[in-house]
């Protein structure tokens, strides 16, 4: 398959650019699969989609404010947004400058924190962070919410709320995993009423995800690398969920690549590490029975994800409806819930 087999027009004002008064009134579009059959719904209409016994499972990564800005020795200005933290006040990022650094090269952020460079890992640079001040902190006092490259306004004091799912805490991600916005404590507690289940895993979302695919050929792309977390208690639920017929929910694409990455002959087992899983149509799912997701970028992989998961053609009438429908698209945009599962689609 193509990249371009995954293109569809998308009117610039359907971007959203800032996200809903209340979190949980986005819309959201429900997808059956097996009668291809699409219904427009509100997203807090999952207190009677969802069934008792049903397990939700998000990502509780928490974003970073990573972008920070500075200037080169020579005056010129450097933008800086870090893909992962490393430990040591060293992180990989990468840099907006209008001539590639060297290695040892130092650039002062705009507090006046000096940062040097030590070398290049693959298309980032790998950055030293000079001082006492604990990376983390360093972040928290100086930098900015990055938001996606298609939002075209500056991060604002909202954003750092709003940019953040309410159960985000395990801080390392550079983008929010943007299904798990639209939920509020007033949904969740509704949901928990209802008698539907919630689990965890922990997914750092890095600045790859926003990068375009460069190979035409789906078989020639190099998936970027993101760590994950599937602990023993979420497998433990998931375990029992199935056992009891309850069905297991995906919030999000990348609570889709940690568990398939964590899958081992259909069961979900205990793993924490890298990976660099591409999911693409022909690709056999084990580890969900439905998945809430949001908009994704025409001829990205997570569109991608999505058409293997419920089938190219089907995905792309989706997408098409929701333009007709005037559908808010991408991380601040509407929602869609594709029921029941397929294992399969070639």
């Amino acid at each position: 398959m193509k990249k371009s087999d995954f293109h569809f027009d998308l009117p610039p004002e359907l971007i959203a650019q800032t996200p809903l008064p209340q979190r949980s009134a986005s819309r959201l579009l429900c997808v059956d699969v097996p009668k291809e059959e699409f219904t427009d719904r509100a997203f807090g209409d999952l207190t009677t989609l969802l069934r008792p016994g049903d397990l939700l499972v998000f990502n509780d990564t928490r974003v970073l404010p990573a972008r920070l800005f500075g200037r080169k020795q020579s005056g010129g200005r450097v933008e800086i947004l870090i893909e992962r933290v490393l430990g040591g006040n060293q992180a990989r990022a990468q840099l907006g400058v209008s001539k590639k650094p060297k290695p040892d090269s130092v650039f002062l952020l705009d507090d006046g924190t000096p940062v040097r460079v030590l070398g290049r890992d693959g298309e980032f640079f790998v950055l030293q962070f000079e001082g006492d001040e604990a990376l983390e902190t360093l972040l928290a006092r100086v930098g900015r919410m990055p938001l996606p490259p298609y939002i075209e306004r500056e991060a604002d004091n909202a954003d750092l709320e709003r940019y953040q799912t309410v159960f985000a805490r395990e801080v390392g991600a550079v983008a929010a995993p943007t299904a798990g916005l639209h939920f509020d404590q007033a949904l969740l507690d509704a949901l928990s009423a209802r008698g539907v289940d919630f689990g965890y895993v922990t997914l750092h979302v890095g600045a790859g995800t926003f990068q375009p695919m460069r190979a035409e050929r789906l078989q020639d792309h190099v998936m970027h690398r993101e760590w994950l977390n599937v602990g023993a208690a979420l497998c433990a639920k998931i375990a029992q969920t199935r056992a009891a017929g309850g069905r297991v929910i995906a919030v999000g694409t990348t609570v889709v690549r940690a568990l398939e990455s964590a899958s081992r002959d259909g069961t979900v087992l205990p793993f924490a590490g890298e990976t660099q899983i591409f999911i693409f149509p022909g690709y056999r799912f084990s580890s969900i029975d439905a998945l809430i997701t949001n908009f994704h970028l025409p001829e990205s992989t997570l569109l991608m994800l999505v058409s293997a998961y419920a089938g190219r053609d089907l995905m792309l009438a989706a997408y098409k409806h929701a333009v007709e429908q005037r559908y808010r698209f991408f991380s601040y945009g509407d929602a869609m819930l594709i029921l029941p599962a397929q294992k399969a689609v070639a």
